[in-house]
């Protein structure tokens, strides 16, 4: 991830669909058990990961909502799955994993490294506060920490050229300004209440209000890219990768 500066103790990177063994239409690296492909492939492939990884992955289950797995709910509730959109940690060697397959991957560490994050967010927990949400639970973990030094990096998701949504979707985030959602929002000529959107001017947004002053974009594509990214948009049954970020142990 050479787009983001994230401090030297921080580790991440992002997966592509090369280099598993998962049989059309999940080749080849699928990083999801719940997308349909042969379960046992899936392991294969989490395996392989962990391989390049200093601990096996957190793994969620994620439902497009907003809640946070944090390391005293991970002790307290120890059982999996994890049923959570989002997770951080302050401890050195756990691995935090992100599936997505058009979503928005988002990433997060502290300028100082002793604090990560990352979250799912489609366009059902970016209305409903999943990035707020997971900064809230980075401030909690270190009292000490202001966004202004929270790092963001923003992984590959579907793009606005591709992302068509109804009203329903605008009618979501119509908490945010004018001016954002004019440019969040274009109007498809033709198509009364249809618009292509762009996920990230709208988390862009979100975050700058939260006071985080530093984010990375990736401008990547999962919809436009098949030879690299699973898309559901684009193939319906597809698989998913993953977005890693882990503190040097």
């Amino acid at each position: 991830m050479s787009d983001w500066h994230s401090p030297v103790t921080v580790h991440s990177f992002c997966t592509t669909r090369l280099g598993g063994v998962s049989k059309p239409p999940f080749d080849q690296m699928n990083l999801g058990l719940n997308a349909g492909d042969e379960p046992q492939a899936v392991l294969k492939n989490r395996a392989i990961l962990t391989q390049q990884l200093p601990s096996q992955p957190t793994w969620l289950r994620q439902v497009h909502g907003t809640e946070v797995s944090t390391p005293i709910l991970r002790n307290t509730l120890p059982l999996e799955p994890i049923v959570a959109d989002a997770i951080v940690s302050d401890r050195p060697g756990e691995v935090l994993a992100i599936l997505t397959a058009d979503c928005m991957p988002v990433l997060f560490t502290s300028v100082a490294g002793d604090v990560i994050g990352a979250a799912h967010a489609g366009w059902k927990g970016l209305s409903g506060g999943v990035l707020e949400n997971t900064v809230q639970a980075m401030l909690s973990l270190k009292p000490s920490l202001t966004p202004q030094e929270i790092l963001v990096w923003v992984g590959p998701a579907i793009g606005p050229a591709a992302f068509e949504v109804g009203a329903d979707v605008l009618d979501a985030f119509s908490d945010q300004s004018e001016t954002v959602l004019s440019n969040a929002f274009i109007p498809i000529p033709g198509r009364l209440g249809k618009y292509w959107a762009s996920l990230e001017v709208l988390a862009e947004d979100r975050l700058r209000s939260l006071g985080i002053l530093s984010i990375a974009k990736s401008g990547l594509c999962t919809y436009s890219d098949p030879q690299r990214f699973y898309s559901y948009r684009r193939d319906g049954v597809t698989g998913r990768f993953a977005s890693l970020i882990w503190i040097a142990a």
